[in-house]
């Protein structure tokens, strides 16, 4: 099982130590570092800067949102990032929700999210292997653009600069279990948000193989610390956050997922809370058993062994959420 290290996306600003930690993870071992998008920074630009203060980590999006970008122009970003980084890209796309797509990025979301996923990967991939000029005549993605309100003089290119690799993996954000049936045949990873070590196979029904060199790269809130129930607040804070601002109430996938995961009651009630303003009671409601079952926190030995538990599953790569250096050099040294 790799490490990677997971940042995020920035929050009012840039954080002064992300640098930091992203050569600290690269002088320990770890194999990736990720940024993240949601409506602030982007994923992209703070990637690159990070790949220009590294030489060996590998550089993922976890995730890039599909709703930014054309799958060409996204294709586009990964193959200028890999050329300048001398192939370390790891591609994490995702679809977001209804609010994100339409409130931010000012368009519909996809009636049908995995015929839209599909598609775009399938448009990323012809980009990427640059074989002939990108065709798709798709229901949300069409290459050249066909619609009624266009000028029918498109024409089918390909890149004009060569990519580094054809190959970049492309991994997919995906929570229900049609869309991660989906991404085990069309992707070459997948990147879940909350991963139970001890009930994935309960949880997310995945078949007993994967396909060869398949990845699974959830991302995990770490803390080294002595008092456990302190240390799981800021998991908390994020899931009170996910599960009651990030998303409809009427179409919440994070809720969804946790409700899946035996815990219906008590998304709903994060969701009311956070949406009366009450946001604090939000945080607090969430259960400590589920913040601290999709975490790492505590003392050095509770840690090692919850560490064993994340191994014994399908887990290839986990992706570690800490602004701490302490405890991203306790993982590496568990994980040696």
């Amino acid at each position: 099982m790799r490490l990677g290290l997971a940042l995020g996306y920035w929050g009012r600003g840039p954080s002064p130590d992300r640098l930091d930690l992203a050569r600290e993870a690269e002088r320990l071992g770890y194999d990736s570092v990720w940024t993240a998008e949601a409506w602030g920074s982007d994923a992209f630009t703070a990637l690159t800067w990070i790949a220009a203060h590294t030489s060996r980590i590998r550089l993922g999006t976890a995730v890039a949102q599909m709703a930014a970008r054309a799958p060409t122009t996204t294709a586009m970003h990964a193959l200028t990032l890999d050329h300048l980084s001398g192939g370390r890209v790891l591609l994490g796309l995702g679809l977001s929700g209804p609010q994100v797509v339409e409130g931010w990025y000012g368009r519909p979301f996809p009636r049908s999210p995995l015929t839209a996923t599909r598609e775009y990967v399938d448009v990323v991939r012809q980009v990427l292997r640059r074989e002939a000029p990108v065709r798709l005549d798709g229901r949300h993605h069409s290459h050249p653009y066909n619609g009624p309100d266009g000028t029918g003089l498109g024409k089918a290119l390909k890149p004009i600069t060569h990519p580094l690799r054809a190959d970049v993996p492309v991994l997919l954000g995906a929570e229900g279990p049609r869309n991660i049936t989906q991404t085990l045949a069309i992707a070459d990873g997948w990147l879940p948000l909350y991963w139970t070590p001890e009930r994935w196979a309960e949880v997310y029904a995945l078949p007993a193989t994967l396909p060869e060199g398949f990845l699974v790269a959830p991302m995990v809130r770490a803390r080294l610390c002595e008092d456990v129930a302190e240390g799981l607040l800021p998991v908390k804070a994020m899931l009170g956050f996910y599960i009651g601002g990030m998303g409809h109430a009427a179409r919440n996938f994070h809720a969804d997922l946790m409700g899946r995961m035996g815990y219906e009651k008590e998304a709903r009630r994060i969701q009311e809370l956070f949406a009366a303003g009450r946001r604090e009671e939000a945080v607090l409601a969430v259960p400590d058993a589920f913040a601290d079952e999709i975490s790492l926190v505590g003392p050095r030995r509770r840690i090692a062994g919850r560490l064993e538990t994340w191994r014994r599953g399908p887990v290839t790569d986990l992706l570690v959420t800490s602004p701490d250096p302490a405890t991203l050099r306790l993982l590496a040294e568990l994980n040696a």
